[in-house]
């Protein structure tokens, strides 16, 4: 039970309960925005994997017929020549919306493939490329024949 003060009860002050609040509040905002940048740098991660997943399998390609190939089918579908598959469904994006796609260029005996990246900051992000993610800059993550 809360001891009397000359007839009042003992509690907070409106000023305590205000900075308590406001801590709360900053903390909150802290932690709301790193949380966003972990789903960024999730989905770039599952990016890359993605990416080496069908760099594996049009090497395996490359291996069997000879070249690479020279169109990679669209996500969800199989990379597949004849009765051979190479890879059961090629990956999406994890957003899959522009200009977040994957993109894969081939001549037959060179290939590039390169996503956007959303985190901005990423260590492995290319220096330059010659399609920007956005229009203006680029920070893309590309892979080439080895």
């Amino acid at each position: 039970m809360k001891k009397k003060r000359k007839g009042f009860l003992r509690g907070f002050t409106l000023i305590e309960l205000l900075v308590v609040i406001s801590i709360i509040g900053v903390l909150s905002t802290f932690l709301t925005v790193n949380f966003l940048g972990t789903r960024a740098r999730t989905r770039d991660a599952q990016r890359k994997a993605d990416m080496q997943q069908i760099r594996s399998a049009i090497e395996i390609y490359r291996s069997d017929q000879g070249s690479y190939p020279t169109t990679l089918p669209a996500c969800n579908s199989a990379l597949r020549v004849g009765t051979t598959t190479y890879m059961q469904k090629v990956p999406c994006d994890p957003t899959n919306t522009t200009p977040l796609t994957y993109r894969f260029t081939s001549t037959g005996t060179t290939y590039t493939l390169a996503a956007c990246l959303e985190n901005i900051n990423d260590a492995q992000k290319d220096v330059t490329n010659v399609t920007p993610c956005n229009g203006t800059s680029s920070w893309s993550y590309t892979l080439t024949n080895p």
